[in-house]
């Protein structure tokens, strides 16, 4: 039967129990030994010693009975024997008594063939009274003293024998009691030694098995824990049985599988949560970039409307030109419409993700809760294994306390990623209203196209729509420069979320999950933006344009613009970065 199967209560009933019937049986023995000895001294003081007394008082009856009948022999007048002979009844009297005392008390039959002989001798030694009285009251004193030294003499010298062989026997009696007494306490003795010292002997090893094997296991519990607390999740624990401390290993097993998945869980949530917040950087970066180009298009744009201004009058064939220049800025607000709502959707897929995040912290948080719990269990069920589970009690209370911290963090970690997300729902906000503007801007080129047409018949008309067109440029400029300024502030959240996944990733890379290596951070893709495209510089117009003919040399720059859609490849760019997005 191996030891380890048994609750640690069934092994502490168990040893304790059988040393406590040794003690049992060695107390029964104990009771029986002195009950023994208790009979033979009651025998000694309820038999041997009364007996003793009873045939001491016989002797003395006896003796005083002696007495009185020799003082017949000395008396002067017959009026002497009347006192005699009342003193004679008197001492008869006590005799009797005594013998009648005595008989009750003999027992064994070589008592009781003595005393029988010395009633014979009493009796016979009593018959003479008779005659003693008459020869006393005849004042016969020699006949007497011949009576009384005669058979009567021999009569009592015989009971006397007889009393002093009964007050030997009872003297042998007792003394082989006494004896016996003694010889059982020895043996008792001896016994009760030699039980004490196997009952001392099996309890020392009994609790030499149940310390050695209770040590043991919670030593190992106790490395085991603070391998666990120091981050090792790669070595498993054994439980060697099925009591309470090997349930503890296992539950130790248990909750070692468990954060091992836990963490796997975190670090696998970590990199993606890298990863994406790696993408979204390098994507507003390059978001950045594009509208900080775009911002230069609209200033060129701008001056180019300038130039278009001053050259609105010269004839119908640069008001054509002033058109397409027109069309070609429809072209390029449309685009940057599109980029702008790529833009919303890109801050929409921000603020998912970072509303995915605050989920998964949220589970951080329930999974350090549990884990409070499990360290409370611990505790209790220590407690409950009292001076032996003390140790364990105390690393209990360290990993609810770590428990507790992580807690704390994960709270705190999710306070920030709560107000990231409400700046980022504030930045989808902005982007929303610079989505209507575009599509204002746009609405104003078309305008502006519609009134290039009417350039072509009216030179007044052209001057006013160009008017137009320039405000509408302007607004597009200040749209632009605010589009810039969300997206800086969108790329700083994106790196505050990144540097926040990489400080993660720093935290679960204490645990080791496995043999080899450690849920350390994983390897964080870099994606390179697209190279921006500049937007080619217009030239300013020569002074002397303004003077030429129709077809001036300086209105060739006016022509240029109708290469604008060059920046579309860095469109192209930012959708593919949009879509990079939306797959995270």
């Amino acid at each position: 039967m191996n030891l380890n199967n048994l609750s640690i209560r069934t092994k502490l009933i168990g040893g304790f129990g059988l040393v406590l019937a040794i003690a049992l049986l060695q107390s029964l023995l104990a009771i029986t030994r002195l009950g023994h000895v208790n009979a033979n001294a009651a025998d000694i003081a309820s038999n041997w010693l009364p007996s003793v007394r009873a045939l001491g008082e016989l002797n003395s009856d006896l003796a005083s009975y002696r007495v009185v009948r020799l003082r017949l022999a000395l008396i002067d007048t017959s009026l002497e024997v009347e006192p005699i002979e009342a003193s004679l009844k008197k001492v008869e009297g006590n005799f009797e008594t005594h013998r009648a005392a005595y008989q009750a008390m003999v027992s064994s039959p070589e008592e009781k063939a003595l005393y029988e002989q010395f009633t014979q001798q009493w009796k016979s030694y009593q018959a003479i009274g008779p005659e003693l009285l008459r020869m006393a009251k005849e004042m016969d004193t020699a006949g007497i003293k011949k009576l009384l030294n005669g058979p009567g003499g021999q009569s009592y010298t015989d009971a006397r024998a007889l009393l002093v062989k009964l007050v030997e026997l009872n003297n042998a009696g007792s003394t082989a009691a006494a004896a016996d007494g003694q010889k059982t306490y020895e043996s008792s003795r001896t016994m009760l030694i030699a039980g004490l010292v196997v009952m001392t002997a099996l309890g020392l090893a009994i609790a030499w098995l149940l310390s050695g094997g209770l040590a043991r296991a919670a030593a190992q519990a106790v490395a085991d824990a603070n391998r666990i607390a120091d981050g090792d999740l790669s070595q498993p624990i054994q439980a060697t049985g099925s009591d309470e401390m090997g349930q503890l290993l296992k539950a130790l097993g248990d909750m070692q599988d468990k954060l091992r998945g836990i963490v796997g869980g975190v670090r696998q949530n970590a990199d993606g949560v890298a990863t994406a917040s790696a993408q979204i950087a390098q994507g507003n970066n390059d978001l950045s970039s594009r509208t900080e180009q775009q911002a230069s298009a609209l200033e060129e744009t701008a001056a180019s409307m300038e130039q278009l201004s001053s050259t609105v009058k010269q004839n119908a064939d640069n008001a054509r030109q002033a058109n397409q220049l027109a069309m070609s800025a429809s072209s390029v607000a449309v685009s940057g419409g599109e980029v702008v709502n790529r833009v919303v959707d890109t801050m929409k897929g921000i603020n998912d993700s970072s509303r995915r995040i605050s989920d998964i912290i949220g589970v951080i948080d329930g999974i350090a809760f549990q884990t409070n719990i499990l360290a409370l269990n611990a505790a209790v069920e220590a407690a409950r294994a009292g001076e032996q589970g003390r140790g364990f009690a105390v690393v209990a209370a360290e990993v609810r306390s770590l428990a507790q911290r992580s807690a704390d963090a994960a709270k705190e970690i999710k306070t920030l990623i709560s107000t990231s997300v409400e700046r980022v729902e504030q930045g989808t906000a902005l982007v929303d209203e610079a989505g209507t503007t575009m599509a204002e801007v746009v609405a104003s080129i078309r305008r502006v196209t519609d009134i290039m047409g009417e350039i072509t018949s009216a030179s007044v008309e052209q001057s006013a729509g160009v008017s137009q067109v320039g405000e509408a440029v302007t607004q597009m400029d200040r749209a632009t420069q605010q589009n810039a300024a969300l997206v800086e502030e969108s790329a700083a959240a994106a790196e505050s979320l990144k540097g926040q996944a990489a400080q993660l990733l720093a935290n679960v890379a204490v645990f080791k999950l496995s043999a080899g290596g450690v849920a350390g951070p994983a390897a964080v893709p870099v994606f390179h933006a697209a190279k921006p495209v500049v937007a080619a510089a217009r030239p300013a117009p020569a002074p002397k344009a303004v003077a030429k003919a129709p077809v001036p040399v300086a209105a060739r720059p006016a022509v240029e613009p109708a290469s604008a859609p060059a920046p579309r490849p860095a469109l192209a760019a930012a959708t593919a970065g949009a879509d990079d997005w939306e797959t995270f």
